[in-house]
């Protein structure tokens, strides 16, 4: 299974749903939390070109943030990527 990194802040309630939802599904993940790394935001906007949270990685692949997890997975697209070599 590939790696799901969450980039993430402590207030966050889409970083928490989001954690919340992979675990209910059995999916491993790794958090990035940024709530007090000013340069951990920078290096996010520069890998993703956003500045929100939280924005979730499937291995290298950028899936987006909740809404966008949530999306993948109703079309069934998140167990495939997640099995992807």
């Amino acid at each position: 299974m590939r790696t799901v990194t969450i980039y993430s802040t402590e207030w966050c309630p889409y970083c928490v749903a989001a954690k919340r939802f992979l675990t209910g599904k059995g999916v491993p993940w790794e958090e990035i939390d940024l709530t007090e790394d000013d340069a951990g935001r920078a290096a996010l906007v520069e890998r993703t070109g956003r500045r929100t949270v939280p924005q979730i990685y499937v291995g290298d692949e950028h899936v987006g943030g909740y809404d966008d997890l949530r999306a993948l997975d109703s079309k069934g697209g998140l167990m495939p990527l997640l099995q992807a070599p």
